[in-house]
């Protein structure tokens, strides 16, 4: 659902503690999305044994590199993040598209971008696929192709204590929102503000999920908004700083992000069903704790909004 500037990187083991303790994490940017930073990290897999109806489909051009370069904004736990070592970047989407990979019988270079720096990067060539928690729609699918993977809505979150009421997005009207940049969070609050008259909210963007994080703990902003389980995994992991308001919204597909018409995405969703039907699909998403975004219907281009 969500999300050029550069940013500042957090480990998924640190960040619980940069949120009560604001110095020396995060960005203080107003501008928002994945960033390519000094700590730039890439995972790679070899690739396993490849299924041969899958790699059958993996067009010329991509069995001749054998290396897929898949871009990834890690700020954004447990969907991807930077590990405990400060370089390789973690969650379900890094786990997914190694194991994609292998099923085309190619490795996966996971490599850290600023969010809205992707899709063109797409565009021009610079990376072969984007996952990182983007949301499929009809705009983003003038520019790329998707192939549908998870499922997730808008959660809103304040500090536990003295946190305003927050249960839609017209609650928003009068407060400081704090989002990230290139994301429909970002999208959302702008144009609910448009709707509040003389009391428009304010909205803050970051480019990434951390500054936008750190903005609500500062007591810069009122109100966070992130894709429900990354504002779940923010909360649980806050030390009692934060809370979850109001309720869930927008519920939407996450899509792999392909550039349009490289003839990827026929391949991707192949690989992408046979790790649904051996149940490796399922056993990211346990890992990570979010086997409640779990879809059995991958489709490409299937933007409804």
């Amino acid at each position: 659902m969500r999300r050029a500037t550069p940013r500042a990187v957090l480990t998924s083991a640190t960040l619980a503690l940069c949120l009560v303790a604001l110095s020396g994490c995060g960005s203080s940017n107003d501008n928002k999305s994945k960033s390519t930073s000094s700590a730039t990290s890439s995972t790679a897999a070899s690739p396993g044994t490849a299924n041969p109806a899958v790699a059958g489909k993996v067009p010329a051009k991509y069995k001749s590199k054998g290396t897929l370069i898949v871009a990834s904004d890690a700020s954004y736990p447990p969907i991807e993040s930077i590990g405990g070592d400060g370089k390789t970047i973690e969650g379900m989407d890094a786990d997914l598209a190694k194991a994609l990979a292998s099923e085309m019988g190619l490795k996966a270079n996971v490599t850290n971008a600023t969010f809205d720096a992707i899709i063109p990067g797409l565009a021009s060539g610079k990376y072969d696929l984007g996952m990182s928690a983007f949301s499929d729609t009809k705009e983003r699918e003038k520019t790329v192709d998707f192939v549908t993977y998870f499922s997730a809505g808008t959660s809103f979150y304040v500090k536990a204590q003295g946190g305003p009421t927050v249960n839609t997005l017209a609650d928003l009207c009068g407060k400081t929102v704090a989002v990230e940049k290139g994301t429909t969070q970002q999208t959302d609050a702008e144009a609910q503000s448009k709707k509040c008259g003389g009391k428009a909210a304010k909205v803050l963007t970051f480019p990434d999920q951390n500054g936008a994080n750190l903005a609500l703990s500062s007591g810069r902003a009122q109100v966070g908004m992130a894709d429900s389980p990354v504002a779940a995994y923010l909360v649980k992991k806050s030390g009692g700083q934060f809370k979850l308001v109001g309720k869930s919204y927008g519920f939407a597909p996450y899509g792999i992000a392909i550039p349009k018409n490289s003839g990827l995405a026929p391949a991707i969703k192949a690989a992408l069903e046979d790790l649904m039907k051996n149940g490796k699909y399922l056993s990211i998403l346990k890992r990570w704790s979010i086997q409640s975004g779990a879809i059995d219907n991958p489709t490409i281009n299937g933007a409804q909004t």
